[in-house]
C-alpha cells in the first residue's frame, strides 16, 4: 500500500534492537511502509541477553527464523534429557519436562538476532536509518510529527502514520508521549561487562553466591570473559555514571574476597533490580513494546523474551489498522493480552531477587525453595513460567478448550506434500485448517479468503477437532471442539478477528 502524501512512512519504529528490529520486519512481511530510527551510528556488537526460551523459539519458527537466528549448529529438540535452568540463580528446574515442541533454548546473542531481525527487515522493504535521536514528538490530526537529530546536532522532521517505541527502558518515545512508568525502585546496584582475565584458575567459577553478593563469570579461556556482579547493599548512586576497569575489579574482588586480576574492558555497564511498567501501552497513535513497555532485573532471560513475543503479538493487529481492515478494537487487545503478560514477569523477577539476598539468614529459605522445585508440579509451573510455554490468551472462544491456547507443530499432509502447520504460519496470514473436508467450514470461511489463509489436510495425530483458525502469532481464536464448533462459530470468530468480509 503507497505512503499517504501527507506521510513520510506508514509506521515509524523508534529503537534498532531485536524487538524494533523484529517488529519492522512483521510489518514489512505483511506490506506495510516501515521505518527504523536507531540512535546508535552503528551496532555495538554487545549482547544483554543470549538465551531464547521455547515459547520464542517456537514463535521464530512459525516465521521460519529460528535457524537463522542461532549463530552455532542447530539447538537439539526436545527428548534428549534433562535441562537444567535457574529460577533465583538454584539451578534445580528441568525445563525438558515443560516443553513439547522444538528445542527446549537457544542460545542466540542479542547482537546476533538483531541484525537476522534487521537484514529481513531490509529485504522486505523496511529502512532502517541510524544514528537518528528522537527529541520531539507531536500529535497531528491524523498522524505523528518525529523530530530527530543526527550525530552531528542537525535535526529534521518526519511524519508517520504510528509510532512505536522499542528504544528500551529510557524510552524517550514513552517519555515523549507522557506514558507514565512506574513500579518498584532498585535496590540492588549490579555491574556487567567483558574482560580478559588474567588468572583465570582464581577468578570465581560460574555464579557464587556469598555474604557480600554475587559474582557471575562466563569463562572464555581465549578471549573476554563475562562478569557480573550483584550488591545488595543499596543501588547506584548514579546509574548513568560510567563504569571504570578499576571499579569494576575493585567490586569483583570485593565479593569474591581475593585478587582477581583483569584488563582489556569492553561493555562496561551498571543496571538495577527496579521493576517498571508503562501505565499504557497505547496512547492514540503511539504503541510501546519490549523494555519501553516493562523493565526489570534479568533473572532467567525473560526481558528480551518477553518483547520479541510484544513484537509478533503486535506487528500483524498494527498492519491490520494500516490497510484499514482491523475490527473495533483490535489493536487495543496488544495491550489487554500483552500488559498481563509483563505483570506476571515482573512478579516473579521480584521474587527471584528477594531469594538471591546473600544475608546469610535467607540460606534455609533457599533450601528449602531449591527441593520444592524437584516437585512435579512446582517445576511445572515455574518452568513454565520462564520459558513462556504457559501464556495463553482469553481469545472470547466460551467453551472451547483450545481457543487462546499456541497451535502445535502438528504434521500436515496436503495432497501429496508433507509440511508443518509453523510452515503454514511464515506468511504471517492467519490460518484456517480444516482437518476433515468440511463444505460447512469452507463456505463460511469464503468471504475472508483475501486476507485468510484456508488449507485442507491430514493430520499425523488426532488433536480432538477437525478445525483450527489460528492468528498470525500462532495462537488459537477458534476450534471445532466445544459448545461453538459450528460455521456460525467459524464466521464469527473471523469477524472478531479478522475484521468484516473482505
Amino acid at each position: 500500500m503507497p505512503n499517504s502524501p501527507a506521510v513520510d512512512t506508514q509506521v515509524a519504529v523508534v529503537g534498532g534492537g531485536p524487538v524494533g528490529t523484529l517488529l519492522a520486519r512483521e510489518l514489512a512481511l505483511l506490506g506495510v511502509d516501515v521505518t527504523v530510527l536507531e540512535k546508535l551510528s552503528s551496532p555495538d556488537g554487545f549482547s544483554k541477553a543470549g538465551t531464547l526460551h521455547a515459547r520464542t523459539a517456537q514463535t521464530l519458527h512459525r516465521r521460519g527464523l529460528l535457524e537463522a537466528v542461532q549463530p552455532g549448529p542447530p539447538a537439539p529438540p526436545v527428548g534428549l534429557g534433562r535441562v537444567p535452568f535457574h529460577f533465583s540463580g538454584m539451578f534445580d528446574l528441568d525445563l525438558a519436562r515443560v516443553v513439547t515442541e522444538g528445542p527446549v533454548m537457544v542460545g542466540s546473542p542479542q547482537a546476533w538476532a538483531q541484525e537476522v531481525f534487521a537484514a529481513e527487515a531490509e529485504r522486505l522493504g523496511a529502512r532502517i536509518r541510524r544514528g537518528l535521536e528522537l527529541v520531539g514528538l507531536d500529535e497531528e490530526p491524523d498522524a505523528m510529527r518525529l523530530t530527530v537529530r543526527d550525530s552531528r546536532g542537525a535535526t529534521r522532521t518526519l511524519r508517520a502514520s504510528w509510532v512505536v517505541g522499542a528504544d528500551g527502558a529510557r524510552s524517550a518515545v514513552r517519555r515523549l508521549s507522557g506514558i507514565a512508568f512506574t513500579g518498584t525502585p532498585a535496590r540492588v546496584g549490579a555491574l556487567i561487562g567483558e574482560v580478559r582475565l588474567l588468572d583465570p584458575a582464581r577468578a570465581p567459577q560460574g555464579w557464587q553466591r556469598n555474604p557480600r553478593g554475587w559474582t557471575l563469570v562466563w569463562l572464555n579461556l581465549f578471549g573476554r570473559s563475562r562478569v557480573c556482579t550483584y550488591d545488595f547493599r543499596g543501588p547506584h548512586a548514579d546509574r548513568r555514571a560510567p563504569v571504570t576497569l578499576e571499579e569494576f575489579r575493585t567490586e569483583v574482588e570485593r565479593i569474591a574476597g581475593h585478587p582477581v586480576p583483569m584488563d582489556s574492558p569492553s561493555g562496561l555497564t551498571r543496571f538495577s533490580d527496579a521493576a517498571l511498567q508503562a501505565e499504557y501501552y497505547r496512547v492514540g497513535r503511539v504503541l510501546l513494546a519490549g523494555d519501553a513497555a516493562h523493565v526489570h532485573f534479568p533473572a532467567g532471560g525473560q526481558g528480551v523474551n518477553l518483547g520479541l513475543q510484544d513484537a509478533v503479538n503486535l506487528g500483524w493487529k498494527l498492519a491490520a489498522e494500516v490497510h484499514g481492515w482491523a475490527p473495533p478494537g483490535l489493536l487495543d487487545t496488544y495491550e489487554t493480552e500483552r500488559a498481563p503478560i509483563a505483570e506476571a514477569v515482573l512478579e516473579n523477577v521480584r521474587a527471584q531477587v528477594a531469594l538471591m539476598d546473600p544475608d546469610p539468614r535467607m540460606d534455609a529459605l533457599r533450601t528449602l525453595f531449591a527441593r520444592m522445585m524437584h516437585f512435579d508440579d512446582v517445576n511445572q509451573y515455574l518452568g513454565g513460567m520462564i520459558s513462556g510455554v504457559d501464556v495463553t490468551y482469553d481469545t472470547g472462544g466460551r467453551g472451547d478448550p483450545l481457543a487462546g491456547r499456541f497451535a502445535p507443530d502438528l504434521l500436515l499432509k496436503t495432497g501429496d506434500t508433507l509440511t508443518g502447520l509453523a510452515e503454514l504460519l511464515h506468511d504471517a496470514r492467519p490460518l484456517l485448517l480444516l482437518l476433515t473436508d468440511s463444505e460447512e467450514l469452507r463456505s463460511a470461511a469464503e468471504p475472508w479468503r483475501p486476507r485468510v489463509n484456508v488449507v485442507t489436510a491430514t493430520a499425523s495425530e488426532p488433536i480432538g477437532t477437525d478445525a483450527l483458525l489460528v492468528r498470525p502469532d500462532g495462537y488459537i481464536a477458534w476450534s471445532a471442539l466445544g459448545d461453538a464448533g459450528d460455521a456460525d462459530a467459524l464466521a464469527g470468530a473471523l469477524g472478531c478477528w479478522f475484521g468484516d468480509p473482505a
